[in-house]
């Protein structure tokens, strides 16, 4: 519990106060009448706002905070997963991705059925987060370390919607970041009957789904079906969450954060939380977007609801982690990587194809007249304006896979990787706060931003894990939060109405476009320096993964070996986000490849992985140039929909 005498009612009466307080200085601020503009003459203009824009918005982030709580509740008493949540399921990226395509291709459909559309597209990401997880018999981290990645993983798909269909879909950006504005009462007629109904089917599965909390054993013996009471319950939780979706935007975390909140203030029953989380959602919501709205008064700055949620969601995420108490059900011992006897002539045939893979980026693609083979046009007219982006991709994609190969090798967990553990994220969001705070800022003071970043991503990780001794599950759990919390940051500032808007958008995905010489030659030294730097301390690689004692007993410093690779790890990630954006999945896809392929040894392994990560990022921003031409797809997202792919196959073999 939060304290003892914290209990749900007292929270949620103190919350219903501070919407109080907050409502009346908002009247007041929009109008001297204030609370007494409700029922002002109906010419008054502030009679009119208050009644059609004021309430309906304020009953709206009622409702709807409600209908997020309520499927919280569901999905965690379903799942016996306090983490459970529709944006911690995939269920918030597979709507999002769904209105999207159903925007762009069937514009008569969202009219007469959005909700269905909202619908099978939250479905279907939760389908596949389950086929993720199936293996481990639905494990709480694993089902919501996949539903985290699938959100990503949607996003990207997303982010390549809007980057070709930006006038289309304009207002989508402001409503993906979840804006409650109301200019009438349509939203919550449409709102309140439909969660009305799915609060009626929640109390009539209360008693049913209260039976969860026994073993599964005891339930069916009780006479309980347990694989339709379970459908029953998720398909409700998602129809619950879609609807507020789709009429609300993407509102993140008050699906964790109000049935989390409620349990920890002695709501301990189901029957408690699905009574309490939904009265103190509604409240959460209506308090944080009162809080908005008062900020933004009186300036033209637009802050979305529902993004601000989620940047305060995030480290709610982050703060309940480490009091996880979920034990993890032992699984078989990983197979032995191969081992190449021939490392050397492996490294060298990856380098051939890295040369080969420039080689055709710089003098391969389309043009006005078709497709330019090599040597058919003078360099100056095709070569030369390409050099930047292949050398700028190719360093990235090189500094990446090495920093992957160091965090795998220090933290002794193959799925680990700058952009699953948030160090990408803390790159951007150090990168993000010197774009807009200094204007023109030079690549020097980006680079010590991303790097502090990185460094502040990285202390989190530490900080959060080192007394569960980096159990990988919890571990990625907490990177892929801050990545959230990056997401989160992003949506606020795109949808603020920043010129700069589309640019920001094109570096987050990851494109070279705006690449010019100097900076790609500047991260290429980079790479190339740090990469000497790292060298001479691959004994230590070779050393840590076998375990503190041994390593110590071997006469390795593993306090200073540690923070200085980590150090070098938040160089090299700074270097890489700077021109691919904070996800990209290399960092991960790289090193895992070139041990499958028996590169074991650190040095043959950084190697290989450098050499490779640079091979799949040039062909990466060719396929991007090439693929949808004279459109361009970022470099960043291909390589995210390549390392995605992989990152859930190795979860279903986690």
């Amino acid at each position: 519990m939060i304290t003892p005498w914290v209990t749900p009612a007292r929270l949620c009466g103190g919350f219903a106060l501070l919407l109080a307080v907050l409502a009346a200085f908002v009247l007041h601020e929009n109008s001297a009448a204030g609370i007494a503009a409700l029922w002002a003459d109906s010419n008054d203009i502030a009679g009119v706002l208050a009644r059609y824009n004021w309430l309906p918005r304020v009953t709206a982030a009622l409702v709807g905070g409600a209908g997020l709580a309520l499927a919280g509740v569901l999905f965690q008493q379903t799942l016996r997963n306090p983490l459970a949540a529709p944006t911690t399921l995939g269920v918030v990226g597979g709507v999002h991705l769904a209105l999207l395509v159903g925007t762009l291709f069937a514009p008569a459909l969202m009219v007469h059925a959005r909700g269905l559309v909202g619908f099978a597209g939250g479905a279907g990401a939760m389908a596949l987060v389950f086929a993720l997880a199936w293996r481990r018999n639905l494990a709480p981290t694993v089902v919501v370390l996949a539903g985290l990645v699938v959100n990503l993983y949607f996003g990207a798909l997303a982010v390549v919607l809007l980057l070709f269909n930006e006038e289309a879909l304009r207002g989508m950006m402001i409503w993906g970041a979840g804006s409650l504005a109301q200019n009438n009462w349509d939203g919550v007629l449409y709102l309140l009957p439909r969660l009305a109904l799915a609060g009626v089917a929640a109390v009539a599965l209360s008693r049913a789904l209260a039976l969860l909390d026994l073993d599964d054993t005891n339930a069916k013996n009780l006479g309980i079906s347990l694989a339709w009471l379970r459908a029953a319950s998720l398909g409700l939780g998602v129809f619950a969450s879609s609807v507020v979706i789709v009429e609300l935007g993407i509102v993140g975390f008050i699906g964790l954060a109000a049935p989390s909140i409620v349990r920890l203030a002695g709501a301990r029953r189901l029957a408690s939380r699905l009574i309490w989380a939904p009265i103190f959602g509604g409240l959460l919501l209506a308090v944080t977007d009162q809080v908005l709205e008062l900020v933004t008064l009186h300036s033209s700055m637009l802050i979305p609801t529902g993004a601000t949620t989620a940047a305060l969601g995030a480290p709610l995420l982050l703060w309940l982690i480490p009091r996880l108490n979920l034990a993890r059900e032992p699984g078989s011992p990983p197979t032995p990587a191969p081992r190449s006897e021939t490392p050397g002539r492996l490294v060298a045939m990856l380098a051939i194809a890295l040369v080969a893979a420039v080689i055709v980026a710089l003098l391969v693609g389309q043009g006005a007249d078709g497709w330019d083979w090599p040597f058919t046009r003078p360099w100056d007219e095709t070569g030369l304006w390409r050099v930047p982006r292949v050398l700028a991709a190719g360093a990235a994609g090189a500094m990446l896979a090495v920093a992957g190969t160091v965090i795998q090798r220090v933290s002794g967990n193959a799925m680990a990787s700058p952009e699953v553990l948030g160090i990408s994220a803390g790159t951007g969001l150090g990168v993000l706060a010197v774009v807009l705070l200094m204007p023109g800022a030079g690549v020097p003071v980006l680079l010590l931003a991303g790097m502090l970043g990185a460094l502040a991503s990285l202390a989190v990780l530490v900080g959060l894990n080192a007394r569960s001794d980096y159990e990988p599950e919890r571990v990625l759990l907490t990177g892929i939060s801050v990545l959230f919390l990056f997401d989160a940051v992003a949506k606020i500032v795109l949808a603020g109405g920043d010129p700069r808007t589309q640019q920001l958008l094109a570096w987050m995905s990851g494109t070279t476009y705006y690449v010019e010489l100097p900076l790609a030659l500047t991260v290429a030294v980079l790479g190339v320096l740090l990469f000497a730097v790292i060298r001479p301390l691959q004994v230590w690689l070779d050393l840590l993964p076998l375990g503190m004692p041994t390593a110590r007993s071997l006469g390795v410093n593993v306090g200073i070996s540690r923070l200085l690779l980590l150090v070098l790890v938040a160089l090299l990630t700074a270097g890489a986000t700077l021109v691919v954006g904070p996800l990209s999945f290399i960092g991960l896809l790289a090193p895992n490849l070139v041990r499958i392929m028996g590169l074991a040894r650190a040095r043959h392994q950084l190697a290989g992985a450098a050499v490779l990560g640079a091979l799949v990022m040039v062909m990466a921003d060719w396929i991007g140039r090439m693929l949808l031409f004279p459109s361009e797809i970022p470099a960043g997202i291909v390589a995210t929909l390549i390392g995605g792919s992989y990152f859930m196959w190795r979860l279903r073999r986690l």
